[in-house]
């Protein structure tokens, strides 16, 4: 197997995804975003830095990725703005990133005639459950510019295994966590929040419900589906199939930490009314079904796994304002 080429490689899953496969005895090349302090962020000072090839360029520009690709045989392609509020103030940036930027990936394999390129979904796709679990014959349903950006990357990549017989596998993770994960992000926003000496935590709408799988799982199942050669052209969900509220993460939290603070619903962190996404819970069975993966790591685990991690990396993460 040649090398294996990550896009967003330096962020949250990509960086960990990055290391399980040095682990795993493959050769990375890592690509993220070029900056002017040559940071490789979470990769910075992992003890695997000098295993894996990090190259810096940008998603958006295809000749910075078709070059980047030299020598690679698959690709993971991770790479993407996340942050659904930030969608609302910025759309075309999604556009510009997530399908702009899944277009050059895909251009780029075609060229390059790529062994295989698993392409990064979300759940968020899917848009309010219309029944439960979700499996992947739910509908879509864009609720705000990110989903929508992301359900045209995965239509356009289909297209591409349909059209040039490109080897496309798309995997759909729902909500994941752990370590290295944003402070924008639900789980870190009310644990760091928790942690501080303020006696509230603010959060946004708190009675929707996810599915989340711990970052370890969510990297296996790359691998896994990676492996399976009947999954061409298919999308397959990675999911606990549990949920949970937020509310009951808040509570779960406050317990594990054995403090107990005022929860204030702050207007600023809620999504408009027909962009929340009120429940997501997956159905794992085409994975589990046609794979080895399997979620090793079940919530509570995760959670002080977490927790353990965020309390220790406290003071590098700018959770004392609110960031979209």
């Amino acid at each position: 197997m040649g090398k294996i080429f990550i896009t967003g490689a330096t962020g949250f899953i990509g960086s960990h995804l990055a290391e399980l496969c040095v682990k795993k005895g493959h050769k990375v090349v890592a690509f993220d975003r070029y900056n002017p302090n040559n940071d490789f962020g979470w990769l910075e000072n992992s003890k695997y830095k000098k295993e894996i090839e990090i190259i810096l360029g940008d998603i958006r520009d295809y000749d910075s990725v078709f070059n980047a690709m030299k020598g690679c045989a698959t690709i993971f392609h991770l790479a993407a703005l996340i942050g659904i509020p930030y969608s609302y103030l910025s759309p075309i940036a999604y556009i510009r990133t997530n399908l702009e930027g899944t277009y050059n990936v895909l251009e780029a394999s075609k060229n390059k005639k790529i062994d295989q390129i698993l392409i990064t979904s979300t759940s968020e796709t899917y848009g309010n459950a219309q029944y439960t679990p979700i499996d992947e014959k739910h509908s879509l349903n864009a609720q705000s510019p990110y989903a929508a950006s992301k359900i045209a990357a995965d239509h356009l990549s289909l297209s591409y295994y349909r059209s040039f017989d490109l080897p496309i596998k798309i995997i759909r993770p729902f909500n994941t966590f752990g370590p290295r994960q944003s402070s924008r992000a639900i789980i870190p926003t009310i644990v760091n929040q928790t942690l501080s000496k303020k006696n509230k935590i603010k959060v946004g709408n708190i009675s929707p419900t996810r599915d989340f799988t711990y970052v370890e799982d969510t990297c296996s199942a790359f691998l896994e589906v990676l492996k399976n050669e009947k999954l061409f052209g298919e999308i397959v969900n990675v999911g606990s199939n549990n949920e949970i509220s937020i509310k009951n993460i808040i509570n779960l939290v406050f317990d594990k930490l054995d403090i107990n603070k005022k929860i204030e619903i702050v207007k600023l962190r809620k999504r408009p009314n027909k962009s929340e996404v009120d429940r997501l819970v997956c159905d794992n069975t085409k994975i589990i079904k046609n794979t080895n993966w399997k979620p090793k790591i079940n919530f509570d685990e995760g959670l002080l796994k977490t927790i353990d991690w965020l309390k220790n990396n406290y003071n590098i993460s700018k959770h004392d304002k609110y960031h979209v």
